[in-house]
C-alpha cells in the first residue's frame, strides 16, 4: 500500500491505537489525533503524591486473545491477583481461594463446599465449559441476561452473595441484565489466565501501543470539532485532508462526529482510593460485599503491584457501579463498609481522589449483538469498545476491524 495515502485516526485509546498500529505495519501513513494531554483514552492513570491511580478500578485480563496479538505481557510487567475472592455474606467474611493461600482458604472454602455442595460443582462445571469451549461458540449460545443463566445454574444465596457483586464490579451491572454471551467471554479469560495490572498502572498498555508507533504519528491536545467529507476539521482551525478517517473516540462523541450511528447506553461507576499506613489485607485479593444496598468491591492496589504506593504506604480502592458521587455524600458508607469488609478500623485513612465516571463502560443487553459495524461508509470507519464487546479485548478487536476495511477499501481504490 503507497505510505502517500494518509489515514486520519481520531482517538488515542486502545481501539484507535489498535487500527493505527494495523494501518501502519502496512506503510500507510497514519495520524492519530488525540484530545487530552496524553494517549489512553477511558485507560489512564494519575500520579497522586507518588500513588498511582487508575482512573476507576480497571483490570486486565491476560488471557484475551487480541491483547495477546498485540503486546507481549513480559513488556508490562503484569502483576497478578488472587485467583478467588474475599466475600461478604451473612456468615461473616470468607476467603474463596486456593488451599495454598493458606488455612483460612482450606477452612472457608470446606465450609463452602458443606454449605453449598450443587453450587460448587455448577461452578467447575462453567469454569471447564467456558475454557474448553471456542469462544466462537460462546457468541452463539441463546441470548439471555446473565442473571436468567446464573439463577438456572446456581442457588439464589450463591448468586446474590457471589456473583452479584462479581458481575457488578466487572461489568457496573449489579441489576445482572448484561448479556450472557458477554459474561461467559469475560469469564473464559479470568478462567484461563486470571486478572492483573501491568506495575506502572493501567496507562502502560496504551503507552506502550502509542510509543510502537513511528515517532510523532500520535499528536497529543489535538481536538477534532467536525468531519467533512474527506477532512478534518480541529477546533485550532485546521482541517486536515485524509483518504480515510478512523472515529475511535467513546461511543457517545463518535455517534456526534458520525450521525449515522447510535450513541450507546452507559454504566457508570465511582471509585475511591485510600492512603493506609498499613495494608488491611496482606494478599492481592478481591473482596466482595454483596450484603445490603451497597454492591462494593474493593483490592489492596499495592499488594498486587507495590509501585501503586510509595514504600512504606498502602493504597486501597473502593468501586460501587452505577453512581456519580461528585459530593461525596457516599464516601462515609464507602468508608464504614470497607471497615467491615477488612475488619479494621477505616477513620484514619486518607481519601487521595474520587472518580465518579459516567461514562465507564457501554450497555450490552441480551439482545444486542456482539459486534456492530466498524465501515459507516466508504472513507469514514468507527471503532471502539462499543462496536464490539465492551471490554479491553472488545476495544482492540474493534480497532483491528476497522483498520482492516479501511485497507481494504484502499485496495479497491
Amino acid at each position: 500500500m503507497p505510505a502517500t495515502q494518509q489515514v486520519i485516526v481520531i482517538g488515542a485509546g486502545l481501539a484507535g491505537l489498535a487500527a493505527a498500529t494495523h494501518l501502519a505495519e502496512t506503510g500507510v501513513g497514519v495520524r492519530v489525533l488525540e484530545r487530552a494531554e496524553a494517549p489512553g483514552g477511558r485507560v489512564r492513570t494519575d500520579h497522586v503524591d507518588g500513588f498511582r491511580l487508575d482512573r476507576g478500578f480497571q483490570v486486565l485480563l491476560p488471557a484475551y486473545p487480541e491483547f495477546r496479538r498485540l503486546v507481549r505481557p513480559a513488556r508490562l510487567g503484569l502483576r497478578g491477583f488472587t485467583r478467588g475472592a474475599l466475600v461478604r455474606d451473612d456468615g461473616g467474611m470468607r476467603l474463596l481461594a486456593g488451599p495454598w493461600h493458606g488455612p483460612r482458604a482450606v477452612r472457608d472454602v470446606a465450609r463452602f463446599v458443606r454449605e453449598h455442595p450443587g453450587d460448587v460443582l455448577a461452578l467447575a462445571r462453567l469454569a471447564l465449559r467456558d475454557a474448553v469451549l471456542p469462544a466462537s461458540a460462546l457468541r452463539r449460545a441463546p441470548e439471555h441476561t446473565v442473571g436468567h443463566d446464573l439463577r438456572r445454574r446456581f442457588s439464589t444465596e450463591t448468586v446474590e452473595t457471589l456473583l452479584r457483586p462479581f458481575v457488578a464490579g466487572v461489568f457496573l451491572d449489579p441489576g445482572l441484565a448484561t448479556s450472557a454471551r458477554l459474561f461467559h467471554l469475560i469469564w473464559r479469560s479470568f478462567v484461563l489466565g486470571g486478572a492483573a495490572v501491568p506495575e506502572l498502572g493501567m496507562q502502560a498498555l496504551p503507552q506502550l501501543l502509542a510509543d510502537r508507533l513511528p515517532p510523532g504519528t500520535v499528536e497529543t491536545g489535538q481536538e477534532v470539532a467536525d468531519l467533512g467529507e474527506h477532512d478534518v476539521r480541529l477546533t485550532s482551525g485546521e482541517t486536515v485532508s485524509a483518504d480515510a478517517v478512523v472515529v475511535a473516540t467513546d461511543g457517545t462523541t463518535a455517534a456526534r462526529l458520525l450521525p449515522d450511528i447510535e450513541p450507546p447506553a452507559w454504566h457508570a461507576v465511582t471509585t475511591w482510593y485510600y492512603r493506609t499506613a498499613r495494608p488491611p489485607l496482606s494478599a492481592p485479593t478481591l473482596a466482595l460485599d454483596g450484603t445490603g444496598d451497597l454492591p462494593l468491591n474493593s483490592l489492596v492496589n499495592s499488594q498486587a503491584a507495590p509501585t501503586y504506593a510509595p514504600q512504606g504506604t498502602s493504597l486501597v480502592q473502593a468501586s460501587v457501579p452505577g453512581i456519580a458521587d461528585s459530593a461525596g455524600s457516599l464516601e462515609p458508607a464507602v468508608r464504614e463498609r470497607l471497615a467491615v469488609l477488612y475488619d479494621t478500623e477505616t477513620r484514619d485513612w486518607h481519601l487521595l481522589a474520587t472518580y465518579p465516571i459516567e461514562h465507564a463502560l457501554p450497555v450490552l443487553g441480551p439482545d444486542a449483538p456482539l459486534s456492530r459495524p466498524v465501515r459507516v461508509r466508504r472513507g469514514s470507519y468507527v471503532c471502539g469498545d462499543h462496536r464490539d464487546t465492551p471490554s479491553i479485548q472488545g476495544a482492540l478487536v474493534s480497532g483491528r476491524r476497522a483498520a482492516q476495511a479501511v485497507l481494504a477499501d484502499l485496495a479497491r481504490r
